[in-house]
């Protein structure tokens, strides 16, 4: 595509949470900061089109097709409407303008209950810490210049938060976390140790499907009492999926680092990507530190996702977050939480959903639903993933941002799936893609990678098609990367169309996967392609829809182009 097939050799990467590009402002501060590339002064970009006459027409038609996508899924919740019965009971009582609200989607409900409590739960957080920090100073003969007298302070916060969540899981955690620690220690740096690591840990995320965690009467019938008390949230093994990718990167990083001869002291304008990648001394790969790492409390829910190393060189090297940047993320967050609230509100897009409730619906107002479904799908990860991820900036570590760009603004499958759970996505890249041969192999490595990621999302074959399905539409995208490469035909001015013709063939195929992946599964989608593409009616409006996403797409290359002339590069 014209704004992602440029030579990256030219660039370096910034990776600051802070980071300002050269020209900041305008509308591309609309994206939120994130680890940027500046361009090479002089290397040239288009003018910008904004104002010529091909997108003047281009506003006109996102000016009347923005907003008619906006009306349709509220006029097809509203009371009056036929189907409204079906779906009704799905509906709670709402606070805003005396609407309903749709508070059906399990995952986000429980975030969306939640949050004045993990607010508090934050609050008290950081005001423990304020405290233990300055009784740490008081005890100390100087001001210690790295973080790591905050070890003992996450621990104890750590154990007391898992005790409140999980009640006497937190014994079953301990073991499986001590097995994982012992098989690190025990292989040191054989090439046996990313193998045997790799095996315990899928084997524990079958075990803990298959056993639903584990009951304590299961193992011996003097042990039935501790199943007692299960805590605020007894499902421990569903979170710890995201526990087990801190175990592999505590594993597979110290056996990098045991097979390292050379070692590098990092200072605290280091990068994200020379905190993860640059070993840590074999004394930093303590138990203690393990612990306080798999376990630290802001991420331990939900992540996002960090490295080891780069959670220990953080505090080795403590990097400066201000307060600036931390108050314009939360503002970000709170805009972001009454955009979510709003479509909650008007639109019961997944109550219709999942009730089926959409017999007698043209094929617009069917794509309309999986559209606004997937735009929840989004908002519904972006929000508890922020939260987090703030509560984590405001106690001075700086987690990646996993999401960078909205979804409505990807027309690549492979830049999508960069800015989409970016620091699933990084942690994939290290401990598997990049092992398995990258791009020596592409095709192969990347349906690998996809079947794991759909495994490791919920062992069932619905996210396995949609792993499938993933794979299988990025092969066009690096056919015709190969075919059209922009280093040769870029400055042809027919390039821009032809790229934007496949944007619209990729959104196509990524619409279709995530909805078989995370809203409709396979049968909703055969439902929904058979009346979209099974009529003459279906076909003129998918014809139509092409048009449009055309002009998004347009807009998609000059928003890039945009940031490139104001010395940002993200590849996505």
């Amino acid at each position: 595509m014209p704004t992602d097939l440029r030579s990256q050799e030219s660039h370096f990467s910034k990776f600051d949470l802070d980071y300002t590009p050269p020209k900041p402002g305008g509308i591309t501060s609309l994206t939120v900061d994130t680890p940027a590339s500046s361009r090479v002064p002089n290397e040239s970009y288009p003018p910008p089109r904004w104002k010529t006459p091909e997108f003047i027409f281009y506003y006109v038609v996102a000016l009347f097709a923005i907003p008619f996508m906006v009306w349709v899924p509220i006029y097809l919740s509203s009371p009056s409407r036929p189907n409204y019965p079906y779906y009704q009971y799905k509906l709670s009582p709402g606070w805003m303008f005396g609407r309903e609200v749709d508070n059906s989607d399990t995952q986000y409900r429980s975030f969306r209950n939640n949050i004045l409590s993990l607010s508090s739960l934050v609050l008290i957080f950081i005001a423990l810490k304020y405290i233990y920090t300055q009784s740490a100073f008081r005890s100390a003969s100087s001001i210690p210049s790295d973080k790591l007298y905050l070890i003992p302070f996450f621990l104890m916060f750590s154990a007391l938060y898992l005790i409140g969540l999980h009640g006497t899981s937190i014994f079953k955690i301990a073991f499986i976390l001590t097995a994982n620690y012992w098989i690190a220690k025990a292989f040191g740096g054989s090439r046996k140790g990313p193998l045997v690591t790799w095996i315990f840990n899928v084997l524990i995320l079958f075990a803990n499907e298959t056993y639903g965690g584990y009951r304590y009467a299961s193992f011996h019938s003097s042990l039935e009492v501790l199943d007692a008390f299960q805590g605020i949230y007894p499902r421990w093994h569903i979170s710890f999926n995201i526990t087990m990718l801190r175990l592999v990167s505590f594993n597979m990083d110290y056996y990098w680092a045991y097979n390292s001869r050379e070692g590098e002291n990092l200072n605290s304008t280091s990068t994200e990507k020379q905190r993860a990648n640059t070993p840590l001394p074999l004394e930093d790969y303590t138990y203690r530190n393990y612990i306080a790492y798999v376990l630290y409390p802001p991420l331990y829910i939900a992540g996002p996702i960090l490295t080891f190393n780069n959670f220990m060189w953080q505090l080795r090297c403590p990097i400066d977050i201000p307060m600036r940047v931390q108050t314009r993320y939360l503002v970000r967050f709170l805009v972001n939480l009454l955009i979510m609230e709003s479509i909650l509100h008007y639109m019961y897009v997944v109550a219709i959903k999942d009730t089926k409730a959409w017999q007698g619906y043209t094929p617009l107002e069917l794509s309309m639903i999986g559209f606004w479904n997937l735009i929840i799908v989004w908002f519904k990860l972006l929000l508890p993933w922020r939260f987090f991820r703030l509560w984590s900036l405001a106690s001075g570590i700086d987690p990646p941002e996993n999401m960078v760009r909205c979804m409505v603004n990807n027309y690549s499958a492979l830049g999508f799936w960069r800015s989409w759970h970016r620091s699933y996505n990084l942690w994939v890249v290290r401990y598997i893609y990049i092992p398995l041969g990258g791009t020596k192999n592409v095709a192969l490595t990347t349906a690998l990678v996809f079947s794991f990621v759909a495994l490791w999302h919920d062992l069932s074959f619905r996210l396995l098609a949609w792993g499938w399905l993933v794979s299988f539409f990025i092969l066009p995208e690096l056919l015709a990367r190969y075919i059209l490469p922009q280093t040769k035909y870029g400055q042809f001015s027919w390039y821009r169309h032809v790229c934007a013709i496949g944007g619209v063939l990729n959104i196509l195929m990524m619409v279709s996967a995530n909805l078989v992946g995370f809203v409709i599964g396979t049968d909703g989608l055969t439902y929904m392609a058979s009346q979209v593409a099974g009529t003459w009616q279906g076909f003129r409006f998918l014809f139509g829809a092409s048009c449009i996403i055309f002009v998004g797409v347009q807009f998609m290359f000059e928003y890039r182009e945009e940031e490139m002339r104001r010395g940002i590069y993200r590849r996505c």
